[in-house]
């Protein structure tokens, strides 16, 4: 069912799976489960996340952890784990890996979010690397960073969209037509060229942080 509540035609069935992939073998057995129903896979979007605010001196290991392994370390290993899968849909078209940062990996969020910030940020240059490897598989690696927008982990634009949307420069928080404008774009046949590039999604905030 399209937004508009118009029926999408040819559709296929959809299946899915529950698995923790901030550890090696989640990662695995999410793609082995995936390989039991499905010989390729033509898109992989790293979505999971998790933050961690907390002060400098209290910041605690477990906060870091959770944090990096999730934001981080999942999207390399279970790209890794989902790699025969890819190459098997590329033998076709380039299969696209799309990962999602987050603004907080290129400019400095005021609060003190620091194992985000540093898995933000390192997942940007992750997505630099994979991508200059994958290519040679004809798999496309890219990365949207989001701004603010209404959810569990943003709280803040999502229970204070008005107040939020006042220190944006675009004049309000993100919705979800602009992270599936953008998702759509890198997954389609438009979005082939687009090697290792990370699309800011963020109504202006980057550049108005300086």
């Amino acid at each position: 069912m399209r937004p508009d509540g118009q029926r999408v035609v040819g559709a296929g069935p959809v299946l899915f799976a529950a698995a923790d992939v901030s550890g090696l073998e989640g990662a695995k057995a999410l793609a082995a489960a995936f390989a039991a129903k499905e010989p390729a896979l033509d898109i992989l979007v790293n979505n999971a996340g998790a933050a961690w605010g907390e002060s400098f001196d209290s910041f605690p290991e477990k906060g870091w952890d959770k944090v990096m392994d999730l934001n981080l370390k999942s999207p390399f290993f279970l790209t890794q784990a989902l790699h025969g899968q890819l190459r098997a849909a590329a033998k076709t078209r380039p299969a696209k890996v799309i990962n999602v940062a987050s603004i907080d990996g290129i400019s400095v969020n005021p609060q003190e979010t620091y194992s985000y910030a540093a898995s933000k940020a390192g997942l940007i240059q992750l997505i630099k690397r994979m991508s200059l490897r994958l290519i040679q598989d004809n798999i496309v690696v890219s990365g949207i960073a989001p701004g603010a927008f209404a959810s569990e982990m943003n709280k803040v634009a999502r229970d204070h969209a008005q107040e939020t949307a006042r220190r944006i420069p675009a004049g309000r928080i993100g919705i979800d037509e602009d992270m599936a404008g953008v998702a759509i774009y890198l997954a389609s046949r438009a979005g082939d060229y687009v090697v290792g590039q990370t699309i800011v999604v963020d109504g202006g905030v980057t550049l108005a942080r300086g």
